[in-house]
């Protein structure tokens, strides 16, 4: 769609179902960074990588020894590999190219939900969310864990323990916990039972500051803008809240650590509190107050203008979108399926949705064209209106046409070679190589296509000991083909057909076409010739039964 054409005043996001993929059981999605490509886990253990400008299946990953449901999946920041947590406890990194498993690990609780470090180019570190278990920071080549604190009262306890080795017996259990990196993935944002937002220094496993949320909800998700300056929260009093990011992008440690030497504060969580005003500032809240909802998988769009989030409710597939000043924009219906998972594109304003059962459904903007654009004095009509012309409309130069000159200076160069930068990738190193497409590998036929035409040509006969097929062939559609052409031709024909029969010892039966010219033959008299011996227009020619194309050679005339 050309954006010239498109109405500026319509809303930048999805209204209608555009299609869906199919492939197996689908339970979690990803994008990686430009969209291009889409990451699905499924409930085999299969992680399905789609190309989102084909809608076709690029990769398929999967390990032979893991057949557990896929939790969730996470793209490196330059797309190279793929973060895949599986129901069964293990953590798997794959290269997404050659399609071949990097790491492995296996994790004490199961892990409801794992991201990959989003500074690194090849990251092995990862943030894992583990069912009824603290956040815990993963090297998966290393062997490395490091659990992170959750509450208050555990502060300056992180311990480092072997990736290997359960989570010690006897240890605090907690309810359903998340967390996040920031943009640079210095700094970790975990959300407690007992709504509060943490900020932690992964490095040194210390809470730097403390973000409390009113009235003391359950932090159920925590998600960051692509830009990083508004983090989502989902709580469970059915509210969503955007809090404003005040730190800044890049070195955000370095600022807390300076930020807690300027805090007189005594107490230790009071100083982390005053430190966490400093860092987060709420901006709006979201809720339906009338149907009260439960919210499920909210996240940002692209451009960080759109908050969408999913019905939480059983049996329905509804998408709420705001804008970020906190107006209802548009509610989504979909088909009466509970919905799991929810994804927006990076740069274009389409929403990606997963169903309970398994299908992804791709909702994409009913756009409408605005033909004004083509010509500034274009104006739609409702109904038809009488037009009187102008004296001089059709003149090859109208009088009151006046030629307006350009200010653009024609004779300067023009640069073809800069590309503007994108916002959205405004922090891409330009020496590193993006995944952005997969290239095509054709698909090996299945075993019983090939069994089959092994059988089919092994049925076929030696030519040293019978005819071939096509001779065969050629022999019995020979007569149609001979008819067609000219009597010259015709007569060559015949006498080749005759020769070749002769020379195979086989007698071809007569067609029907032959046997009809047969019976006019004994019907009708014989064409004269014309004094020089030429047969005249109207000549024919009977057929013979005999002949191996069905035609007599000899024309009929009298003598």
């Amino acid at each position: 769609m050309n954006a010239p054409i498109i109405d500026p005043l319509q809303g930048d996001f999805p209204e209608m179902i555009e299609e869906y993929l199919e492939h197996g059981i689908m339970k979690c999605i990803a994008f990686n960074r430009r969209g291009t490509l889409l990451a699905a886990g499924c409930a085999d253990g299969t992680c399905i990588i789609w190309d989102f400008e084909t809608r076709g299946i690029a990769k398929e990953l999967r390990d032979k020894n893991c057949n557990a449901a896929i939790t969730s999946v996470c793209w490196s920041k330059y797309g190279h590999r793929v973060l895949v947590s599986t129901s069964d406890k293990s953590l798997m990194i794959w290269d997404v190219l050659s399609g071949e498993k990097v790491a492995h690990t296996t994790v004490g609780p199961t892990v409801l939900q794992a991201r990959l470090h989003p500074g690194s180019t090849t990251p092995s570190l990862c943030l894992a969310c583990p069912f009824s278990s603290a956040p815990m920071v993963i090297d998966v080549v290393e062997g490395t864990t490091k659990i992170l604190p959750v509450l208050v009262s555990e502060l300056n306890n992180g311990v480092a323990l072997n990736s290997r080795s359960k989570i010690p017996e006897g240890s605090t259990t907690y309810s359903l916990s998340t967390a996040c990196f920031n943009k640079f993935g210095d700094l970790v944002y975990t959300g407690n039972s007992k709504g509060e937002i943490l900020i932690i220094d992964h490095r040194k496993v210390q809470v730097q500051a403390v973000v409390s949320v009113s009235p003391g909800p359950i932090i159920r998700n925590i998600v960051f803008s692509r830009d990083g300056q508004y983090l989502l929260t989902n709580t469970s009093d059915r509210m969503l809240r955007i809090y404003e990011n005040l730190l800044p992008m890049k070195d955000a440690h370095k600022v807390l650590d300076e930020l807690h030497r300027t805090i007189d504060e005594q107490d230790e969580v009071e100083k982390l509190k005053t430190a966490g005003t400093k860092c987060l500032s709420l901006v709006h809240e979201f809720q339906d107050s009338i149907n009260r909802i439960q919210w499920k998988a909210p996240c940002f769009s692209g451009d960080g203008e759109w908050i969408i989030s999913g019905s939480a409710s059983r049996g329905e597939h509804k998408i709420y979108i705001w804008d970020r000043a906190g107006h209802l924009v548009k509610i989504l219906e979909g088909p009466k399926e509970a919905l799991i998972d929810l994804a927006w594109h990076p740069v274009h304003p389409l929403i990606v949705s997963v169903s309970v059962t398994g299908l992804v459904y791709i909702w994409a903007k009913d756009y409408t064209e605005n033909l004004s654009a083509f010509a500034p004095d274009f104006k739609e009509l409702e109904e038809n209106e009488e037009y009187v012309e102008r004296e001089d409309e059709f003149d090859l130069m109208p009088e009151t046409e006046k030629v307006k000159e350009s200010d653009v200076n024609e004779d300067d160069p023009i640069d073809i070679l800069r590309v503007e930068d994108d916002s959205a990738f405004s922090d891409s190193d330009m020496s590193q190589d993006e995944l952005c497409f997969l290239p095509a590998v054709p698909c090996p036929e299945a075993p019983e296509q090939q069994e089959k035409c092994v059988g089919s040509c092994s049925k076929v006969p030696d030519s040293n000991q019978s005819e071939s097929p096509l001779s065969v062939e050629a022999g019995q559609n020979g007569h149609a083909a001979n008819n067609a052409s000219s009597p010259p031709e015709a007569m060559v024909n015949s006498t080749a057909g005759e020769t070749e029969g002769t020379r195979l010892k086989r007698k071809r039966k007569p067609s029907e076409k032959g046997l009809e010219l047969q019976a006019e033959k004994t019907k009708k008299p014989s064409i004269p010739t014309k004094p020089s011996g030429r047969l005249s227009r109207s000549r024919k020619y009977a057929a013979d039964p005999e002949s191996s194309n069905g035609v007599n050679g000899d024309y009929a005339s009298d003598d």
